[in-house]
């Protein structure tokens, strides 16, 4: 049977965008511009551990703890320099508030494999289409920057609705501006408990984005899966 789809919900990190190169080769660069030599390897295991402290602490980006979402992440990056041995305070802030905008360009993002094209099928095909993603506030303007932004009606990020996925609360929202049911819209996504499942929570119908060698979760039957973006209009048309 057809699947009588008129919306689509797309996350976006590792789904339509993903980083160019690991986050400690582009701390390693920053360092070394104001002479500080560290390596990638160990800055990369520093941000995790600082990234993974903070979401902890302060969930979604300090939403409703009187943290700015910029403040949020100057705060992890100055924490893994000092996690990799960096502790020069007036150089760490410096170089923190230079990555944070660093990450806001089309320099560190790249367009995943088939995205655009993708895109540009879904909107050809009618759908009327939004992002749903656990991102801060600067989705919109790196959307933009990559070129994808045109595609959407809207970009609902976990920073601006004070909900972050697996949440409900952000796809009912999501449903609300698309101005449709849940079982006429599917979510599309990389992530099996913050997209697929939590999609599919609200009555949506989901699609996830499973990388070649990816463990298969038992759960998701074979014609929910992508094993590239391309396949999705071909499981949405069957």
């Amino acid at each position: 049977a057809m699947l009588r789809l008129r919306f689509l919900t797309w996350d976006v990190k590792d789904t339509l965008l993903r980083l160019r190169r690991p986050v400690g080769e582009s701390y390693a660069a920053e360092a070394q511009a104001h002479g500080i030599q560290v390596q990638p390897e160990a800055l990369t295991r520093s941000f995790r551990e600082a990234y993974g402290a903070q979401s902890r602490l302060f969930p979604n980006y300090g939403q409703g703890r009187g943290l700015s979402s910029q403040q949020w992440w100057v705060d992890v990056v100055k924490q893994t320099f000092r996690l990799s041995g960096v502790h020069e305070e007036g150089v760490i802030t410096l170089m923190a508030e230079n990555l944070y905008h660093d990450f806001c360009s089309a320099g560190n993002w790249e367009v995943l494999p088939e995205a655009s094209e993708t895109l540009s099928q879904c909107c050809q095909h009618g759908f009327c289409m939004g992002v749903v993603s656990n991102f801060d506030n600067r989705l919109e303007k790196i959307l933009s920057q990559c070129n994808l932004r045109h595609h959407f009606e809207f970009v609902l990020t976990s920073e601006e609705t004070g909900f972050a996925k697996p949440d409900r609360r952000i796809f009912q929202k999501a449903l609300c501006l698309g101005g449709v049911p849940p079982e006429q819209a599917a979510h599309v996504g990389d992530d099996y408990t913050r997209d697929y499942r939590a999609a599919r929570a609200v009555g949506m119908h989901g699609f996830l984005l499973r990388a070649a060698g990816q463990s298969a979760e038992p759960e998701v039957p074979p014609e929910h899966v992508l094993p590239t973006l391309s396949h999705l209009l071909t499981l949405i048309e069957k």
